[in-house]
């Protein structure tokens, strides 16, 4: 169980850390660079907030942050160790958000802020940027909930609500 765990949280980690030290040091602040023209941009950002800038502009923002973050690293790595057995459909979508949250943990410790990069929009209309720790969570999220979706399906249906 935790050789898959470890195969997912680890690469996540890597990949987002190697690619935001590339945008932190070949990137001006504020730099960006087209890839696919009105659809994705690399850009080097900062963010000092949670999604959406979320408390960017709060005093308690980095104690705030850092707390949360590593309380949600412990709550999964207990649930993991806890509930894996039981549920193992719940590894994938957990390690991902694992190692997204880690990622952005680190970030938070080091700069007292994430780096972003990765921009999306269509003709002037920006999602706000994210990098790869904030996608890993998005996927893990998602599997989660469909998960969680098609485990109570199957409950209700009375069939095998484990894989």
């Amino acid at each position: 169980m935790w050789r898959m765990v470890l195969w997912v949280t680890l690469p996540v980690i890597v990949f987002d850390q190697i690619t935001k030290w590339y945008i932190e040091t070949r990137f001006e602040l504020f730099e960006a660079v087209s890839v696919i023209p009105d659809l994705l941009a690399i850009v080097s950002v900062r963010n000092q907030g949670a999604a959406f800038s979320i408390l960017a502009n709060s005093s308690i923002r980095k104690p705030f942050f850092i707390i949360v973050s590593t309380l949600a690293c412990l709550v999964i790595l207990w649930y993991l160790r806890r509930h894996s057995e039981d549920s193992p459909s719940m590894r994938l979508p957990l390690a991902l958000i694992l190692g997204g949250a880690a990622g952005n943990l680190i970030d938070r410790i080091r700069l007292g802020e994430v780096i972003d990069f990765i921009d999306v929009y269509w003709k002037g209309h920006h999602w706000p940027a994210f990098n790869i720790a904030d996608s890993a969570i998005c996927i893990g999220v998602a599997l989660l909930s469909f998960t969680l979706w098609r485990d109570s399906r199957n409950e209700a249906a009375g069939g095998d609500v484990h894989d």
